[in-house]
């Protein structure tokens, strides 16, 4: 229930701060990656894919492209919001 909580407060403040993820720099590709690296081994609570779960998810590559973004984008502006000095992304 609290990671789904956390989803969603994640995409909402990525929807209201698209423009923001938009003009990300082109040194984000890996951002994804590296970010959910960061943040499961700082705070253990991420690491299950979407596709594992008991309620499949689109995915996040879905979402990006939905939005018009990269997925490395999507990690650097959650890097950019979490509030943990642990996670971040050139």
């Amino acid at each position: 229930m609290k990671i789904r909580i956390l989803v969603v407060v994640a995409l909402v403040v990525l929807a209201l701060a698209l423009p923001q993820a938009a003009w990300a720099g082109p040194g984000t590709n890996n951002c994804w990656g590296t970010v959910t690296s960061q943040r499961a081994t700082t705070e253990h609570d991420i690491g299950t894919h979407a596709s594992a779960q008991s309620e499949p998810r689109a995915g996040l590559g879905n979402l990006a492209q939905d939005l018009g973004i990269s997925v490395g984008e999507v990690g650097a502006f959650l890097a950019s919001v979490d509030g943990l000095d642990a996670t971040h992304c050139p």
